[in-house]
């Protein structure tokens, strides 16, 4: 089977969700934090299978209102038309470049959204799934196209997912790392302010707490990690007991320590 397929055993996603488990769950080790965002990139950059020669070969158009694989370079999941797409792959001569131009689209959109919010590493987990089992020979190259779109799919309903639960890009990734299984509508609610209410307080308001490079002293990240532990404790539900709120505090705090550290935004 041809290369641009990305049949390829050493899937670097793999690499990037280990990491990302890490901050999350709150391990995540605070030294060299640069190189570790050096190494994300890198590995994100090898999980895109590019091939100039076969992205010229499917003769790329031109932006219409709506596309298929062919202007993959958009990466705009709102005009993605996977009717066309289908259509597209079901006419072409060359099924395997289409599957790559897919495959590479996917790559670079999945990228994107991981760099937005860094809970979505379960879609890199699925990704995986879905080239382990066609490498494995667990799926014929019409099956592989077919979870491919499944998978493009599921990504359009997560891009919109902000909008939906009435929050911003940023309000979501912070609401995501806040919120346990089982929450009852009324305690989404209070999860959902929790998260809006501690980045209005460290972005907005005044005194400042995300001060110019925080995270190098020990005295500005206590502040942070009070400021954090404040606003969570008087807005999380009552049913986050304190091993769970001391939790949330401790992945909110070091998501943003990451952050910064990875040159994210900081307030002069």
């Amino acid at each position: 089977m041809p290369e641009i397929l990305g049949r390829r055993k050493d899937f670097p996603l793999v690499a990037v969700i280990n990491y990302l488990r890490q901050i999350i769950d709150g391990k995540a080790e605070r030294g060299n934090l640069d190189n570790a965002k050096r190494r994300i990139s890198q590995l994100l950059d090898e999980s895109i299978v590019a091939n100039d020669e076969f992205k010229t070969a499917t003769n790329i158009a031109a932006e219409p209102d709506s596309y298929g694989i062919k202007a993959w370079k958009q990466i705009d999941l709102s005009k993605l038309d996977i009717d066309k797409l289908k259509e597209e792959y079901h006419e072409a001569a060359y099924k395997n470049i289409e599957i790559a131009d897919l495959r590479e689209f996917i790559s670079k959109k999945l990228a994107q959204m991981m760099a937005n919010n860094i809970t979505r590493i379960g879609f890199a987990q699925k990704l995986q799934q879905i080239i382990d089992k066609y490498n494995a020979g667990g799926s014929l190259t019409e099956d592989y196209f077919n979870d491919l779109v499944d998978f493009v799919e599921n990504l359009k309903a997560e891009e919109l997912r902000a909008k939906r639960e009435g929050l911003s890009e940023k309000e979501l990734e912070i609401f995501d790392l806040l919120k346990k299984e089982n929450l009852t509508r009324e305690e989404d609610q209070k999860v959902k302010l929790a998260a809006k209410s501690l980045l209005h307080r460290l972005y907005d308001e005044k005194p400042t707490v995300l001060l110019q490079d925080w995270h190098k002293d020990y005295q500005t990240q206590l502040q942070v990690k009070s400021v954090i532990q404040e606003i969570l404790n008087n807005n999380l539900p009552e049913t986050y007991d304190k091993p769970i709120y001391d939790l949330k505090c401790n992945v909110v705090f070091n998501h943003l320590f990451v952050q910064a550290a990875n040159g994210g935004r900081a307030v002069a």
